[in-house]
């Protein structure tokens, strides 16, 4: 599947990524040749936490392998999966990063466990026990998916927010209660009016930009919990947020990033399931050979996920 970051990568480049190198992170793949490795055979499908772990970090031995300090992403350090073939580095099967999917699962979604699992880790820190409101700014491919698990695990009402109407629309039959412009809406009053003036139980914050960062937390309950999932590009990184919300609010604001081989198991397990409704975000499938055509439908926002066969 072509992510934002293959995008942002092929259009402004990437210090991360030296060429010549195969990019692609979010993918699957059947077993063909097995070196010396146990618990495969060929013809398994399977997909990767493909951050792969050094295994023996601090990070690591708390089981943050996400926060790995010798961290070696599949599309970055070692090829990826943009390719007819992908050699799974040693690495990654030694510290569990290859997941088998069940038998008969779909390809096309299976390429979206990666993603699925960054939303999977996402709601990890907000504290769901069924019922909750849940406020998602930002109505992108990362956005809808963080919709989508919210929804899976529980939640109980999810607004989303989001500037461009043809994004909105894009979210009709993905468990959105409440859709919301806060261009042409006072987002702060609907969240009130939606959540009998208390606010949202949680906040995840998937546009890449300052302002709705710094909202989120006027947006929360006392002991919300806002998540910051979307990163903000170098220069333009800085926030102004209200302490006194904060302090007074008690509230949890929290990072995410990456996923853990652990996530990525309930995300396989969510979509195999039916729970995300993959059909609906692998808006297209194509050739390898149409990449570019891929990154044109990604830039236009025409698509959520295109997936990509070779």
């Amino acid at each position: 599947a072509v992510g934002g970051t293959d995008v942002k990568s092929y259009s402004e480049g990437n210090t991360r990524i030296k060429a010549p190198k195969v990019m692609g992170h979010e993918f699957t793949g059947c077993v063909e040749q097995i070196g010396g490795v146990g618990g495969y055979a060929p013809g398994y499908r399977v997909v990767m936490a493909t951050s792969v772990s050094c295994g023996e970090c601090a990070y690591c031995r708390k089981g943050w392998r996400n926060l790995c300090a010798d961290v070696a992403p599949m599309g970055f350090s070692y090829p990826g999966g943009m390719a007819e073939f992908v050699a799974i580095p040693a690495r990654a099967i030694e510290n569990g990063h290859v997941i088998k999917c069940p038998h008969g699962m779909r390809p096309e979604h299976a390429a979206l466990a990666e993603p699925t699992s960054c939303a999977v880790n996402s709601l990890s820190h907000c504290r769901l026990q069924g019922g909750e409101t849940v406020l998602v700014l930002g109505a992108g491919p990362m956005g809808l998916l963080n919709v989508c698990v919210a929804r899976s695990l529980g939640a109980g009402k999810v607004i989303l927010s989001e500037i461009n109407d043809e994004r909105l629309a894009q979210a009709e039959g993905l468990g959105c209660d409440v859709l919301v412009n806060p261009t042409k809406q006072d987002l702060a009053k609907v969240v009130l009016a939606e959540t009998d003036g208390i606010g949202a139980d949680v906040a995840i914050v998937a546009a890449p930009a300052a302002p709705p960062q710094e909202q989120a937390v006027q947006l929360v309950r006392k002991r919300g919990v806002v998540v910051l999932f979307a990163s903000l590009p170098k220069g333009k990184h800085m926030l102004s947020m209200d302490s006194r919300a904060i302090h007074y609010g008690e509230l949890t604001v929290v990072g995410t990033s990456d996923s853990t081989p652990e996530h990525v198991k309930t995300a396989v397990e969510l979509l195999a399931s039916g729970k995300i409704p993959a059909e609906k975000l692998a808006t297209h499938v194509l050739s390898l050979d149409d990449i570019f055509k891929a990154y044109d439908l990604m830039v236009s926002g025409e698509s959520l996920r295109v997936v990509l066969k070779p």
